[in-house]
């Protein structure tokens, strides 16, 4: 009792001599509950002295949702956080993150929860207090109206009610939610996109429940989750060979139908399945009129049980933005299964790795609804698409897998009902989100509590995605780097590659210089030292050897440049106009024409070789390739290596280079004199029906 009446005599206290004016200037709602809690008898059992005023006014929050007192959470803390958990510097956003998530895990018990503003406003002032926990850190800001939250704030919070986000998007949620906002999420903002979120729900109730396919969906209870071509001024074109018909496009969490529109109804819809797999392909197709590729506006999908591939068209005035949508969405779906056939996900797992799926095209849904302005990257925002393209992302993916193996040990060491050092889990949750969801039964049978974060730690998820998003950071950089390197021209970029190529040309000079003897002496010494490395079987050694000079190079060129970093100068050529660089493009066309011929000459010819069209030849030739056998069959590698280096590197030397050339003249008249083997064009008739 004495502590109690000690608490309540401070913040009575802390109240009347204005410690708090920050806090109470404009009336706030946490003015109230501070005052309240002042006032209050139980004002000790509801205060943690660890924890900020605003931290604790949550807390106190958590404590009635869950009908025990803030005491009573801090006992239930000491006691089953390990020793690191609990330790000081440490103690008060754990012991928050604790509460919060013990609060969340009931709320989300509630059917229609998210509808709550009260919900709304509890999870945004959870993220409020983790950014300020502790009693030394206290915001001197207006909470209610002008106070904002960071991304590290949100992405801790948020992926604790799996509906509003995962640890695998968080931060690319919250960046695209604050793009305009300076970087920090403000709670007008937040909450217009939950009413997205609730609103993205009842349109997935309501599909659900249509006569929608009816016949196909009820073999697997599939759910509806995005319908498109319903409107006449915006149909989808199905393109399927040269047949071209407009209709409607429905999107399941297994599949993919598509409804021709006859004259008034529908046809039979086609089910393309994307559960199975099927060795699918869905991918970015451009259209056009008579088969020309001019309108980026389509998806191209492609699997072993159809007989020729189908393009899906979404025609707009101008952009892409539809299709973009379309193909992230698809993709999301095939990746899901993809994932849980490469791991062997079932029953209650399978269950909720489609739902973390099926919450993501819910999440995009509601952020087009808010963010119709401005475009967004749909693939960042859709963990299975994310996966997929990211560095890292099928390690990502390992360890969300693995999670299901490790569960049953995690509810096991936490009985507490609500999830206690854990987030509840996607399943869990969405239960009670409505009928479209199913029930809780099966989640409640399996026990499955555990989410995807646990308080004061990070789970191996976590690592898997923090590290992804280090080597993206990486990754772009590199990108920009090289994006700033492009330069346009042919001319330009030959001149580039000429500077690049600088120091192999130089070294080709060098080495050609020795082959042909311009220095007789030079020549002579690297031909007699290079014989006694390849005598001695020294050539790995010296290979490595150069491979140790280059990294001694790097290294000592890194510590010498401190971090500055030479340009490459090139000399640019003179500007061409138009006309002149079409001509280039036609020289160039030409040059790689002759190229092709030449290169195709010499196939005909060794064809004519092996065919005996010319059987002179062909017998020299054959009585040649015997010769060469039987020499590499016979003689050990390493003399090999040493004649053909004696025989390249001393042809032209004073001795040789008479009996080179003359050698060299008759091989050329002996290949001239080889025909090249016929060739007979024939034109393909062309298919009408095809054309």
């Amino acid at each position: 009792m004495a502590m109690v009446s000690k608490t309540r005599n401070m913040l009575e206290g802390l109240v009347r001599e204005g410690s708090f004016k920050w806090l109470i200037k404009n009336r706030t709602s946490f003015a109230e509950e501070f005052e309240e809690m002042g006032s209050s008898p139980s004002a000790g059992t509801n205060w943690i002295p660890e924890l900020s005023p605003v931290a604790n006014i949550v807390v106190r929050r958590c404590s009635k949702i869950l009908g025990i007192s803030s005491s009573e959470l801090r006992e239930n803390f000491v006691a089953e956080a390990s020793d690191s958990i609990k330790h000081t510097s440490r103690f008060a956003r754990n012991i928050l993150e604790y509460c919060c998530f013990r609060a969340l895990a009931l709320s989300t018990q509630v059917i229609g929860y998210l509808e709550d503003k009260t919900f709304r406003r509890l999870t945004f002032d959870m993220m409020i207090a983790w950014e300020f926990p502790a009693a030394s850190s206290q915001p001197f800001v207006n909470v209610d109206e002008d106070v904002t939250v960071g991304i590290e704030a949100f992405s801790r919070i948020a992926p604790a009610v799996p509906i509003i986000a995962n640890v695998i998007i968080s931060d690319n949620l919250f960046e695209v939610l604050a793009s305009s906002t300076g970087g920090r999420l403000q709670f007008y903002v937040y909450e217009k996109y939950l009413s997205g979120l609730e609103r993205a729900i009842r349109k997935l109730k309501t599909q659900s429940e249509s006569s929608l396919l009816s016949t196909f969906r009820s073999a697997k209870g599939e759910k509806i989750l995005e319908v498109d071509g319903t409107v006449t001024s915006q149909p989808v074109l199905e393109h399927m060979g040269i047949s071209t018909w407009p209709g409607r496009l429905i999107l399941t969490d297994y599949a993919l139908y598509f409804e021709a529109l006859r004259v008034v109804s529908y046809d039979k819809a086609k089910r393309y399945d994307l559960s199975e797999d099927l060795k699918q392909v869905v991918k970015p197709e451009l259209t056009g009129p008579w088969g020309t590729r001019l309108f980026d506006k389509a998806v191209f999908y492609k699997s072993v049980s159809l007989s020729e591939p189908i393009v899906m068209e979404f025609p707009e005035l101008k952009g892409h933005t539809r299709r973009d949508f379309w193909l992230a969405i698809i993709r999301e779906i095939l990746y899901v299964h993809r994932f849980m056939h490469k791991f062997q996900i079932t029953g209650v797992e399978h269950d909720e790795a489609l739902l973390k799926a099926t919450l993501g095209i819910l999440r995009v849904q509601a952020l087009r609804e808010i963010s119709s302005a401005s475009p967004l990257c749909y693939e960042s925002l859709l963990m299975f698409n994310l996966c997929d393209q990211r560095p890292g992302g099928d390690l990502v993916l390992e360890a969300l897998a693995n999670m299901s193996s490790s569960r049953e040990l995690d509810r096991t060491n936490n009985s507490n009902v609500g999830g206690g050092m854990y987030s509840i889990s996607a399943l869990a949750m969405a239960t009670n989100l409505g009928s479209v969801f199913g029930t809780s039964s099966n989640a409640n049978e399996a026990g499955l509590c555990v989410g995807e974060i646990t308080v004061g730690e990070m789970t191996p998820l976590e690592r898997a995605v923090k590290e992804s998003r280090t080597n993206y950071k990486k990754v772009v950089l590199a990108q920009a780097s090289v994006d700033g390197v492009k330069v346009d021209g042919i001319d330009t970029n030959l001149a580039v590659m000429k500077e690049l190529f600088y120091p192999v040309t130089e070294v080709g000079k060098w080495l050609l210089s020795m082959a042909y003897w311009e220095d007789s002496l030079k020549s002579f010494v690297f031909c007699l030292v290079f014989t006694y490395v390849i005598f001695r079987g020294w050539l790995c050694y010296a290979f490595a050897l150069m491979l140790i000079f280059m990294a001694v190079f790097m290294v000592l060129t890194r510590y010498c440049s401190e971090g500055s970093v030479d340009e490459l100068k090139v000399e640019a050529p003179p500007a061409m106009n138009k006309v002149e660089q079409l001509l280039a493009v036609q020289n160039a066309i030409s040059q790689a024409e002759e190229f092709i011929q030449d290169g195709n000459i010499v196939l005909l010819k060794f064809r004519a070789l092996l065919l005996s069209i010319f059987p002179q030849a062909s017998e020299k030739f054959a009585v040649a390739l015997l010769a060469v056998s039987l020499f590499v069959a016979f003689v050990p590698s390493k003399y090999i290596i040493l004649l053909s280096f004696l025989e390249a590197f001393t042809r032209y030397s004073p001795l040789r280079k008479p009996s080179t050339e003359r050698l060299t003249r008759r091989m050329r008249e002996w290949w001239f004199s080889i025909p090249a083997a016929p060739v007979l064009l024939e034109r393909a008739k062309e298919d009408k029906k095809t054309r």
